[in-house]
């Protein structure tokens, strides 16, 4: 199959099966593609041998090459025509001209900064380090964040603070099966992870107990041997109930405290404020659900506790996670074999995806764009003068909120705001007023409908590149098929117009060759890849990171020499076991207090809102919702309410009902279950029109972690009428 310059490099369509990874969720499940008659060349077939998923699949990995289908894939560039308004084709070059004329014109204008990027948790490695070297270097801009900040950044924000560094899972998920006591919090597993719950079954299989936290009685929920059901909004409440209950019953491990943390008196009595009984008025979890809780727990002779979106996503994200370290830690479960605190990373490559330079703060290797030591060494790298290297910018909603204003023209890769933002018909509107708008994506995503140019980019099984999942574990997906003619790789846009920018070096389009380029950029930061190569990923399923490079490359250049070095180091499974990532290898107690959310219920908004995900649709549905045999399990919104607030309603099952914020309106049919708090109301995000769920969402942010408040909000449900 012939291609232009810049295309994704052409394989013998399906002419051999290969093994890759699934294109969403973090645990990036391993699965082999082999050819087959349908149009797409390819299916889907178990690969048992990958230990994280071992075959297991979930819906949407089965049905994922449907998006490999010209039928509802973007095969062509589209440019927006002055005379029409419409988005109409153009050929690459015209295409990839009015883009780097329009962000080169922007900066004229109005400086730098006037010129963001919006990268997406999707994309590979490679293409996160290569978005934000070329903000930095190309554009000069600090406008630069990604949809990552929306998924786990209040998590990392408390692993950095208490640990040193933030890796999602500091130990393999196989370690949660053979502890003996897990608190999920805030996730529900079984619908956004479905292989991973295996590991919940086989913990219970061996004796080991499991408490699910969530004001709703979920699928996960379900398999719990308790199910603790607080109001939205009050997990930072309860985990320091538990706390309390820990000093109070005489649990605490004051050996591991004195030798491995500091801080506790400050912890400890910030805890004793919060008795059990104010608890109960403040979460509506009964004392002896507590009291149980905290037996189960500490009883346990390894235990974990592991948190997902529902505590995070809150205004005060980073302190309720820093709660529940706080109760690991008390305990002595941190630090040690099959114990431990760790985040379920949500979006595919959420955790490298901010490692390597996408996230607004951070260069690669995890680290911080505001220590001179790390601007020296990236810049090395790069080739450039460090005082060259704009400072940290504006997060992912403030950037977004920015659109319009003082950031006039946009790069956005890999993500679609217009539904997953928080108060989005604001946002749809600041996307709306830009001087100018380019997305690269793979689908006419709504956002994508918006830009004044649409780049067609290639996906998951047509070009190579690595991630990384919740373990902190680095895999390859590989190429397996041709994309279609006249469809490029995001690395190869970047290449492109760098050069038209004036940067004819320094953004390769082979992936492998921008990998060896990121190992050195992180060389000796907290996330140290350096000693990672493709080839040792295939060969060992996989590197944990930090794994650092011998001192020196061996004689035939840098990608040899580390090849070469295989057994240098073994990657890190298990974090922390010897000491943890402070300055005194010390673990950090954080005193923190409950506080109300953002926004309470009041007499004109009586209800709380939360959000979540449903088992066969993902983030934004922007693929999802291309796939026939998921819109079918899935197939719109809907309004999850208690029976008590449907009778108050006067509400039937499917009726219309109308959830309002002070930001907007949403519309979706009733699904009346007793499986939610009736002071609650729950809706899936995953829909734009009038059932978009963001539209009523709160966009106040943790003042740590920038992260909005999508879990909570207060409302009023009524009758929407026909």
């Amino acid at each position: 199959m012939p291609h232009a310059p810049g295309d994704a490099p052409a394989t013998d369509s399906a002419a051999a099966s290969v093994d890759t990874h699934c294109p969403y969720c973090a645990l990036q499940c391993g699965m082999t593609l082999r050819p087959s008659a349908a149009d797409v060349g390819v299916e889907v077939v178990e690969r048992t041998g990958f230990p994280v998923n071992r075959g297991a699949l979930c819906g949407k990995g089965r049905t994922a090459p449907a998006l490999l289908s010209s039928r509802v894939r973007l095969t062509g560039p589209l440019v927006r025509r002055p005379d029409t308004g419409r988005l109409e084709p153009a050929t690459w070059e015209e295409a990839l001209d009015r883009v780097a004329e329009g962000l080169a014109a922007t900066r004229r204008a109005h400086g730098p900064d006037a010129v963001g990027v919006f990268g997406g948790g999707g994309l590979t490695n490679e293409k996160a380090y290569a978005l934000g070297k070329f903000a930095r270097v190309v554009l000069g801009t600090s406008q630069i964040d990604y949809n990552g900040r929306f998924c786990m950044s209040s998590a990392a924000a408390a692993h950095q603070r208490a640990f040193g560094l933030d890796r999602g899972l500091p130990f393999p998920l196989a370690d949660v099966s053979r502890t003996g006591c897990v608190i999920l919090v805030g996730s529900n597993l079984a619908e956004t992870m479905p292989p991973a719950l295996r590991y919940l079954t086989e913990l219970r299989e061996a004796g080991g107990r499991l408490i699910v936290v969530d004001p709703r009685r979920t699928r996960t929920a379900e398999q719990a041997d308790l199910h603790l059901a607080p109001r939205p909004g009050t997990d930072l409440a309860l985990a320091l109930g538990l706390l309390h209950l820990v000093v109070a019953e005489g649990r605490a491990d004051e050996e591991f405290i004195a030798r491995r943390t500091t801080g506790w008196a400050e912890a400890r009595a910030a805890a004793m404020a919060h008795w059990p009984e104010l608890v109960e008025r403040i979460t509506g979890v009964p004392v002896p659900g507590l009291r149980r809780a905290i037996g189960m727990f500490c009883d346990a002779e390894n235990a974990m506790v592991l948190t997902a979106r529902g505590p995070e996503q809150q205004s005060k994200g980073t302190d309720t996670v820093g709660a529940w370290i706080n109760l690991c830690l008390a305990t002595g479960r941190a630090g040690r074999p099959l114990s431990g605190y760790g985040c379920l990373t949500g979006q595919g490559n959420g955790q490298g995806g901010r490692e390597h330079g996408q996230k607004a703060d951070q260069l690669p290797g995890y680290r911080k764009l505001d220590d001179p030591a790390a601007r020296a060494h990236v810049a090395g790298v790069w080739g450039v003068d460090p005082d060259a290297l704009p400072g940290p910018g504006r997060s992912a909603y403030e950037l977004l909120d920015a659109l319009g204003g003082e950031v006039r023209g946009l790069l956005l890769m890999g993500s679609n705001p217009l539904v997953s933002a928080p108060r989005a018909a604001h946002i749809e509107s600041r996307l709306r007023s830009l001087d100018f708008l380019a997305v690269a994506d793979v689908v006419l995503s709504e956002t994508a409908a918006l830009a004044d140019v649409v780049l067609p980019v290639a996906q998951w099984a047509e070009e190579t590149g690595t991630t990384t999942n919740l373990e902190g574990r680095v895999i390859l997906r590989r190429a397996a098929v041709s994309p279609p003619p006249g469809v490029r790789t995001d690395l190869a846009v970047l290449n492109a117009l760098a050069a038209r920018l004036g940067w004819e070096k320094g953004f390769p389009a082979d992936p492998e060759e921008v990998f060896d380029e990121l190992r050195r950029a992180s060389a000796g930061g907290p996330a140290d890849y350096s000693g990672i190569t493709y080839r040792r990923i295939a060969e060992e399923d996989g590197v944990f990171w930090p794994c650092p490079a011998p001192a020196a490359a061996g004689p035939e250049g840098d990608r040899a020499g580390a090849a070469g070095a295989v057994a240098s180091h073994p990657g890190t499974p298990r974090l922390f076991l010897e000491r943890f990532a402070t300055a005194d290898g010390r673990a950090r107690f954080v005193p923190v207090t409950h506080r109300p959310a953002a926004e309470e219920p009041d007499a004109e908004y009586p209800v709380l809102l939360t959000t979540g995900r449903v088992l066969s649709q993902y983030q934004s549905g922007a693929q999802t919702r291309r796939v026939a045999e998921l819109n079918e399990a899935a197939p719109g919104p809907f309004v999850q309410l208690h029976p008590l607030l449907a009778d108050r309603l006067g509400a039937a099952e499917g009726a219309p009902l109308a959830v309002v914020s002070r930001r907007g309106r949403t519309v979706a049919p009733a699904r009346i279950s007793r499986d939610i708090r009736p002071d609650t109301v729950f809706m899936p995000f995953h829909w734009a029109g009038p059932g978009r769920a963001n539209t009523v969402t709160n966009p106040a942010l943790d003042p740590v972690s920038r992260m909005p408040e999508f879990k909570v909000c207060a409302v009023r449900v009524e009758l929407a009428g026909d």
